[in-house]
């Protein structure tokens, strides 16, 4: 069965004709099921999380975190998403409804708002390191400013802190830093395994997302094999993903991922139905 739980309809809106185009390419790319993974920006619920996490002064990381957050943001509420879910489900479209969730430090709040609803898996991602979204190429600039041990440091951290919530099914992307392909020139074995314990802990599983791929100047799937070895020997469940937010990038490299996956020792993936989840053949 091939299955894909990562993606966003940012791009477009909750437009039947326009959302249709990832069926189609789900279909073409042969995928069994799929699921969609709006980003909490898209939901006025969580707007005060941002507006509390990030950094939203003068400098160049705030003066475009400011724009960014008026930009194509907070235009939906959770009712509406859930709405127009149902109503794909009820068109015959075989979809699951999941929520990507950034790494807020409010973790009360996030429970607060997702208790109110019926998801059927949730994804939580490290966007932001103090406040800063590192994965944003406008301010890629800010890369520069610190040094990697910083940066595998806060990254972990996040993770930590993720985990300890009990909210999350998934880590997204995991180690999704190595995006600018800034590679470290030291042993970031401990941080590979603090998120692998943070997450076996926390009964989460991880995300094989291959956007990192076609997506990012890396160009490999994300985690990258020095943490595939270790979420394999902490034997944490996946899920395949093409983190797609254009209709026509719905299950890009899905054999791809499979086949990475499998490289690993993984026979399994996760498929998910109102957070319950069961492993199916890859």
């Amino acid at each position: 069965m091939k299955l894909d739980y990562h993606m966003h309809f940012e791009y477009g809106d909750y437009d039947v004709d326009w959302v249709n185009g990832f069926f189609e390419a789900a279909k073409k790319r042969g995928l069994d099921e799929i699921g969609i993974s709006e980003h909490t920006h898209t939901f006025p619920e969580f707007e005060s999380l941002y507006y509390e996490d990030l950094i939203l002064d003068d400098s160049f990381v705030g003066e475009f975190q400011k724009k960014w957050l008026k930009k194509n943001k907070f235009k939906h509420t959770l009712d509406d998403y859930f709405n127009f879910m149902a109503k794909l489900r009820e068109l015959g479209y075989p979809v699951k409804t999941g929520i990507e969730v950034c790494n807020f430090q409010n973790q009360a709040k996030v429970k607060e708002i997702l208790d109110k609803y019926d998801f059927d898996y949730v994804i939580g991602s490290i966007h932001f390191l103090k406040g800063w979204a590192y994965d944003s190429s406008e301010i890629k600039a800010e890369w520069d400013k610190h040094s990697l041990e910083e940066i595998y440091e806060w990254y972990a951290e996040e993770v930590e802190h993720l985990c300890a919530s009990g909210l999350y099914d998934v880590l997204g992307h995991p180690f999704n830093i190595r995006l600018f392909k800034y590679i470290p020139d030291f042993d970031v074995t401990p941080y590979l395994v603090r998120v692998a314990e943070a997450l076996k802990k926390a009964n989460m599983g991880i995300d094989v997302n291959t956007g990192t791929f076609y997506r990012y100047p890396i160009a490999e799937i994300s985690p990258y094999p020095d943490f595939m070895k270790i979420a394999a020997e902490y034997k944490l469940p996946a899920i395949t993903t093409s983190d797609a937010h254009k209709p026509e990038d719905c299950g890009s490299y899905n054999d791809e991922a499979r086949e990475y996956i499998k490289s690993f020792g993984y026979k399994e993936i996760i498929r998910f139905d109102k957070r319950k989840r069961t492993m199916i053949e890859i």
